[in-house]
């Protein structure tokens, strides 16, 4: 998402995807991620893929996350898929998840005289999203909301009714996520209109919501989200690792976050 007021909605779709909406990968690219590759790609400015994700059987699948339609996407994905093979010697499949306002218009192919270039370009809105709804991952739950529902209204009340059965971290960084999200679809007012109906998140919505904007904003939710993570890894953290946690930035939060699948402890995950 090139577009900086999209920031939002790529930060909060990488969370989901990486940490609790099994059933939207599975939609999306048909195999389950084993782990995520925290990846620079050299001669793109040191820039990284949105997501790129290692199956059990050492397939590399890249997603990358888009909200507006750029004439461009062909020949960027093209240069993913070269450099993506030049650092890790393996070429990715390649998913373009389209998660705009606008009606897709975007190609999903390259073609020249010399060369034909193709990769899977998905609008989210033609997911069903009915089994997202019932998937046991809050993750899935909040992405619903972007799908193809038979009802909105219905489905934001019952994922508004799963966030408030979380803990204190996660429930917190879920209602932002579902807030942000709803906003691409403008229902911003009738997910605020459910969550008020919950007693146990209405000091939720006063403490970190002013009108349609977070007081914190999704720094406070992601920070909460990989405390609870890290400790369901490796127990209680000691004071030294929240201090260490709490200094970063939210671009350090987000590469912690990947590393936390492969990292064997809590030094080499906050080194």
């Amino acid at each position: 998402m090139e577009d900086p007021g999209m920031h939002e909605y790529d930060t909060t779709l990488k969370l989901l995807l990486q940490a609790s909406a099994e059933r939207s990968l599975r939609k999306l690219t048909g195999a389950a991620i084993a782990r995520w590759l925290n990846v620079e790609l050299p001669e793109l400015g040191n820039k990284r893929a949105d997501l790129l994700g290692e199956t059990a059987g050492r397939e590399l699948i890249h997603i990358e996350l888009q909200s507006q339609n750029d004439a461009g996407m062909p020949l960027r994905m093209a240069e993913y898929y070269l450099r993506i093979y030049r650092t890790l010697r393996r070429f990715p499949r390649q998913v373009v998840l389209y998660v705009g306002r606008r009606r897709l218009r975007m190609a999903a192919a390259l073609k020249t005289p010399q060369l034909s270039f193709r990769y899977h370009l998905i609008d989210i809105r033609e997911i069903p999203g009915e089994g997202l709804l019932k998937s046991d991952r809050i993750g899935d739950n909040v992405i619903a909301i972007l799908t193809r529902l038979r009802d909105r209204r219905s489905a934001l009340h019952e994922i508004v009714r799963k966030v408030s059965e979380l803990d204190d971290d996660a429930r917190g960084f879920y209602l932002q996520a579902l807030l942000t999200l709803a906003g691409l679809r403008g229902l911003e007012d009738a997910a605020e209109e459910e969550a008020r109906k919950v007693p146990i998140l209405i000091d939720i919505l006063e403490n970190k919501v002013l009108g349609r904007e977070f007081k914190r904003g999704l720094q406070e939710g992601r920070l909460g989200l990989l405390r609870h993570q890290m400790e369901a890894r490796f127990g209680v953290l000691p004071k030294w690792a929240e201090d260490r946690l709490v200094s970063r930035s939210p671009k350090e939060i987000e590469e912690i976050g990947v590393r936390l699948l492969k990292a064997e402890s809590l030094d080499e995950l906050l080194k």
